[in-house]
């Protein structure tokens, strides 16, 4: 059976249509790939199927670029903490504060857990609460709140339950007891080191002042990468220099210092240099300075001075076999490992006459004068001095430990000056403290505090001095 026609087969042309028609198949023919044979009209006809082109016959294909994918939205910034505990004490992390409540204590559900096996160890761990505190902002402004039962110190200070205060920049915080300090508190939302030199920042974050003297401040810094602490030392320039440009023969010397290594001297770490300052970053000594130690104690034991005193030579022994002279020994430069009697020594602020301005130092030395030799202020214009210097200074330290008070003093109706009193080596042994002190320990002293430099004891005749050839402890 045939197929009827369709609408289109029956439908007539107009003359118009069929030259729209024809030019239509020809602008199709002329749109195909060149690769395609020519066409004959009756294949162009038949190819159609009806005598009306499609759209797709009639319009060039054109290539379209690829429908993007569908556009994801960009990330957005991790949070930035507004706060940093780091850490002082061995078991505990470093910790950012995001959050604007933390709570802190042996519970595991706390957001800082005191339950690892490092601080278990400790035998303190008893005494953390289960929440023992935490750290919030209110209004933008960080605070702690003590909820402990054995207490939570801020920065010394007794919190006691239930209460809290607003939490300062390098606020130190100690748990249990005033000693036991933890955590260091940094408040990131505020810049204490846009003036430090970018090598410094990218490398530590400073923290609180722990020391001073007369060449400069020492601060708390903890290593970036490793949340070790460190001691920053920053001395001005100007003090010291009549230029404020940077000193090339400074950071030569401490690539000199940084080769020092025993183990009763501080280890230079690091330096950097603006023009205004210098960055001494030393090895941190967590016992404190051997000053405050025999203040506290008015004295120390004859054997505990003697282990600290053995130490002293040792360290002055290896730098003047070094060619260092140190001539700043006194009780702020000897740092102690721990709070125990039994302990390490360390010298530090050795060869700083190599980094800063010579007479600028001398003059500043002067102006505390206690534990300089005699020599220092009568031929320090004219001539050198010797390491000579150091003996003498050692003379002092030690009478200082085994009494507590100084041989050269102002006290007790004495009309000379300290300088009249150390050039003409006037001292005397108070006999209710000495009277408790072996004759050896006076004789080293007396030899060592002898005006003239010759006759003076060396680092190395003390050490076979017969009051430390007695048995006694000595870290090796």
């Amino acid at each position: 059976m045939s197929e009827e026609p369709g609408p289109s087969d029956t439908q007539p042309q107009s003359q118009s249509q069929s030259q729209s028609q024809s030019q239509s198949q020809s602008q199709s023919q002329s749109s195909s790939s060149s690769s395609s044979a020519p066409q004959s009209s009756s294949q162009s006809s038949s190819s159609s199927g009806s005598g009306t082109l499609s759209s797709v016959d009639t319009i060039p294909v054109r290539d379209l670029s690829s429908i993007p994918e569908e556009a994801e939205d960009p990330e957005e910034p991790p949070p930035q903490p507004w706060g940093r505990l780091l850490p002082m004490e061995k078991g505990f992390a470093m910790h950012n504060c995001i959050k604007d409540e933390y709570w802190f204590g042996r519970d595991r559900r706390c957001d800082y857990s005191f339950n690892n096996a490092l601080i278990r160890k400790s035998e303190k761990y008893a005494s953390y609460s289960k929440k023992h505190f935490r750290i919030f902002r209110e209004s933008g402004i960080p605070y702690i709140e003590d909820h402990s039962g054995n207490g939570t110190y801020l920065d010394g200070q007794y919190m006691g339950q239930g209460k809290k205060l607003p939490l300062a920049n390098n606020a130190e915080l100690a748990l249990s007891v005033p000693q036991n300090k933890v955590f260091v508190f940094i408040d990131l939302t505020v810049d204490e080191q846009s003036n430090l030199p970018k090598e410094f920042k990218d490398k530590y974050l400073i923290s609180r002042k722990i020391g001073s003297g007369v060449c400069g401040e020492v601060k708390l810094a903890f290593e970036r990468s490793t949340c070790k602490k460190v001691a920053v030392k920053t001395i001005n320039k100007k003090d010291f220099s009549s230029t404020d440009r940077t000193n090339p023969s400074a950071e030569r010397e401490i690539e000199i210092l940084k080769k020092v290594d025993h183990p009763c001297l501080i280890k230079t770490v690091d330096f950097f240099q603006t023009e205004e300052t210098y960055y001494i970053v030393l090895e941190l000594m967590e016992g404190g300075e051997l000053f405050d130690r025999v203040r506290s104690r008015s004295g120390l034991k004859e054997s505990t001075a003697k282990l600290y005193f053995y130490q002293m030579l040792l360290a002055v022994e290896y730098l003047h076999n070094n060619g260092i002279i140190h001539r700043d020994l006194k009780p702020e430069n000897v740092l102690l490992s721990s709070n125990s009697d039994v302990c390490l020594i360390k010298i530090t602020d050795f060869n700083q006459s190599k980094i800063l301005e010579e007479a600028s130092l001398m003059k500043t030395l002067c102006g505390t004068p206690t534990y300089l030799a005699p020599e220092v202020f009568t031929h320090a214009e004219t001539v050198g001095y010797s390491r000579a210097v150091d003996c003498w200074s050692l003379g002092v330290l030690l009478f200082v430990c085994l009494s507590g008070y100084p041989p050269f003093h102002t006290h007790q109706g004495i009309n000379l000056s300290i300088k009249e009193q150390i050039t003409q080596g006037l001292y005397s042994f108070l006999p209710s403290i000495w009277n408790k002190i072996s004759e050896q320990a006076k004789d080293l002293v007396k030899k060592l505090l002898v005006v003239d430099p010759e006759k003076r004891l060396s680092v190395q005749q003390a050490l076979q001095h017969p009051w430390l050839q007695v048995s006694s402890s000595v870290i090796q």
